[in-house]
């Protein structure tokens, strides 16, 4: 009996990382090309191949220790070069601009 609600557990936490890997590889493939080559990352096919070999090996052959592994690319991928991303493709949370940004730049405060 606890096997089998450790077994689900694991099974959902499974459904997670598969969930997480192909976002992952949805948004390296909307990324431009030289947006890659800008933030001197890894180059596009690159990613891509990994993160479909993530998602392949989490569909076909979910063994814990290959699941690890894509796991750690895709953690890679979503906290380190998406991000550069971007922040090179001026996406992201404000791009440059803080909140106290006026239109013609930063606010100072009459300083």
């Amino acid at each position: 009996m606890l096997l089998q609600g450790f077994s689900s557990i694991v099974s959902f936490i499974f459904l997670g990382l598969l969930i997480l890997s192909v976002y992952a590889l949805v948004n390296a493939a909307l990324q431009r090309e030289d947006a890659y080559r800008a933030a001197d990352k890894q180059t596009k096919p690159f990613w891509l191949v990994i993160l479909g070999v993530t998602v392949a090996v989490q569909l076909l052959i979910p063994w814990l220790l290959l699941v690890l592994a894509g796991a750690i690319a895709t953690i890679v991928y979503l906290v380190d070069v998406r991000p550069a991303l971007q922040s090179v493709s001026g996406g992201g949370r404000g791009g440059r601009s803080s909140s106290s940004d006026g239109p013609y730049g930063p606010y100072n405060g009459g300083r």
